[in-house]
C-alpha cells in the first residue's frame, strides 16, 4: 500500500506565501475567482494551521499554496492504488457530480447521494465493496463512510474546510469543500493529476472544471 508522507504542522500557514505563482498546478486566479479558498467563519484546532487570514466578515481565507501542495501529494498517493480500489463519496449535492466524473475519469468508484450504511463492512449486503483507500469530499457530511473506513483499517483522504475535524483523515487537503466551482475545480485537478501520476505529465486530460460543475 503507498505511504502517505508524514504530515507537516506549520505554525503558521503565512509561511508559504512567497511561493512562486508558477509553480502551482493553475494559475492563481483560477482558485481565487472558485472560491478554493474560501473558509467558514468557524475555525477547528485541527485546520487552524492552514488559515492565511481572517476577512472583514469573519471569513476564513486558506493558503491556497498548501491546498495546491496537497492536491499533489493527495493525487499522487490516490494514484498507486488500483483504480478500481478508490472510492469517493459525497452526500453534498455540490459534490455528487464531481465525484462521479472524477471515478469516471480515473476508474475509482463513487458512491454519491446517501451512503448504505455497511458498505464497506457488512458482506450480505448488495452494495457491499473492499476498496483499499477512500476519499471524502467532506468529513462531517460523509461521517458514515469515514466511520467504516477507519473501522477496517482503510487510509482516508478528505477535503477539509476550516470547520471540519480532522482526526481520522490521513491526508487533509484543506480546500472549500461546500462551494459548487470549488468543489468542482478541486476534483478537477485531483483527477488530472491522478491520471497524469499515472500515465506521465504530459498525458492529455480534455475534461475541464466545467465538466465537473453540478448544476445550480
Amino acid at each position: 500500500m503507498p505511504e502517505i508522507e508524514a504530515e507537516e504542522d506549520h505554525s503558521s500557514a503565512s509561511e508559504t506565501q512567497d511561493t512562486e505563482p508558477g509553480e502551482l498546478l493553475v494559475p492563481e486566479e483560477t482558485y481565487l475567482t472558485s472560491g478554493v479558498h474560501i473558509g467558514t467563519q468557524q475555525k477547528s484546532a485541527s485546520m487552524r494551521r492552514f488559515v492565511f487570514k481572517v476577512r472583514f466578515d469573519g471569513l476564513h481565507v486558506l493558503d491556497i499554496r498548501e491546498t495546491d501542495r496537497r492536491i499533489r501529494r493527495a493525487a499522487k498517493f490516490l494514484a498507486g492504488f488500483p483504480p478500481e480500489k478508490v472510492l469517493v463519496v459525497s452526500q453534498r449535492q455540490y459534490g455528487q457530480k464531481p465525484v462521479r466524473v472524477f471515478a469516471k475519469a480515473t476508474g475509482a468508484v463513487s458512491f454519491a447521494e446517501r451512503f448504505v450504511p455497511g458498505c464497506l463492512t457488512n458482506p450480505n449486503l448488495e452494495e457491499y465493496y473492499e476498496p483499499k483507500v477512500l476519499l471524502v469530499t467532506d468529513p462531517a457530511t460523509d461521517q458514515q463512510a469515514l466511520s467504516e473506513a477507519v473501522s477496517i483499517g482503510i487510509p482516508v483522504v478528505g477535503l477539509c474546510d476550516v470547520n471540519n475535524e480532522t482526526r481520522h483523515v490521513d491526508l487533509v487537503v484543506p480546500a472549500n469543500n461546500k462551494g459548487r466551482v470549488a468543489l468542482a475545480t478541486v476534483y478537477w485537478l485531483l483527477a488530472r493529476e491522478v491520471v497524469r501520476a499515472r500515465s506521465g505529465p504530459e498525458s492529455p486530460f480534455p475534461l475541464t472544471i466545467e465538466d465537473f460543475q453540478a448544476a445550480l
